[in-house]
């Protein structure tokens, strides 16, 4: 479990698109391959400058109680000390590198020594 002081940046992938936002509790869920997110921090509304993915964010969470990404949706998790600004960024695969997998090797045809 986390500490009330604890926040959380989250980064995942959802839809082509890389979703980076802040949270006060992560968790590992019981529905296996799952983390749970919950209690979304967003900035303060009553900014004057308000950015529009920011504000797309905090209309898709808004009513949110916990959200459930599959773990290889995660593309990170970091503890920071203060919020930053919530984002949506396209995923052209330019910035992202895919998790190193070992490949079987190819041991030629079989029979053959």
């Amino acid at each position: 479990m986390s500490d009330e002081s604890s926040l959380y940046k989250v980064m995942f992938h959802n839809q082509g698109q890389i979703y980076e936002v802040y949270a006060k509790n992560i968790y590992q869920s019981e529905l296996y391959g799952f983390i749970e997110v919950e209690d979304y921090v967003f900035g303060k509304p009553a900014q004057v400058v308000i950015d529009p993915a920011e504000d797309k964010l905090r209309t898709e969470f808004e009513g949110v109680q916990r959200s459930f990404i599959p773990m290889h949706s995660v593309i990170r998790i970091d503890e920071v000390e203060r919020e930053g600004v919530a984002k949506i960024t396209d995923s052209n695969g330019a910035n992202v590198t895919p998790f190193p997998m070992m490949m079987p090797r190819d041991t030629g045809p079989k029979g053959d020594k």
